[in-house]
């Protein structure tokens, strides 16, 4: 079976959903072309949609013998990686822990609004903590509290929220940088945490191209 890899991604910068099935196609060890999208600009949406029917970035093409499929969505992606690369190990193995860790994807995707508008994603940047009014402390309050019981149960086994990395710690990569963007106060367990995602290769190259949009 031959196939090839195109990952359309939004502004380094800014786009953290794009940041999510970025992180997971490196742990595949697949190779695979990306394609970069400035957001904000008069032309973004015609661009995006050349690649993605939704409007809207991530997406991912699959050229496969001869034919392509458009897989958009940040988690849609992250799913389609790991049943397609099961060798990279992007869940948990044992179900429960498995069924744990898509519990916390999940509420990640399709929560934290209040978290998301005050501390938008700006990766290379270090910026004061703004006023945080009571639905974003719940919200941060939520994700560090979730954090604490994954990393309590699993963190000997790898070092991540449910051991080895894997999608549940893609899916909060963003969050982790917005904590260090805004200086929020973490445990030290949870420091730590963030300290490991910002070091992976992915994390760091991403960065790197992230201070590039900004000229620095």
């Amino acid at each position: 079976m031959t196939f090839r890899y195109t990952l359309v991604v939004g502004s380094k910068q800014l786009s953290s959903w794009s940041l999510r099935p970025y992180l997971a196609m490196r742990a595949t060890g697949a190779p695979f072309q990306e394609v970069v999208i400035a957001l904000n600009r008069p032309q973004t949406h015609a661009d995006i949609l050349r690649h993605s029917p939704s409007g809207k970035v991530p997406a991912l093409k699959i050229e496969e013998n001869g034919e392509v499929v458009t897989v958009f969505d940040s988690l849609a992606i992250c799913e389609t990686l790991a049943e397609r690369h099961q060798e990279a190990g992007l869940w948990p193995d044992l179900p429960l822990v498995r069924a744990r860790a898509r519990a916390y994807a999940c509420e990640m995707h399709a929560g934290f609004a209040a978290l998301r508008k005050t501390l938008p994603m700006q990766i290379a940047s270090r910026l004061p903590t703004p006023e945080l009014g009571d639905e974003v402390r719940q919200d941060i309050a939520r994700v560090t509290t979730a954090w604490e019981e994954a990393l309590v149960r699993h963190e000997t086994d790898g070092g991540f929220l449910f051991g080895r990395f894997s999608i549940a710690d893609c899916m909060y990569a963003p969050v982790v940088s917005r904590f260090v963007t805004y200086g929020v106060s973490l445990t030290p367990r949870l420091t730590q945490y963030c300290e490991r995602i910002m070091a992976l290769a992915g994390m760091q190259d991403w960065t790197a191209a992230a201070r590039k949009e900004l000229g620095a």
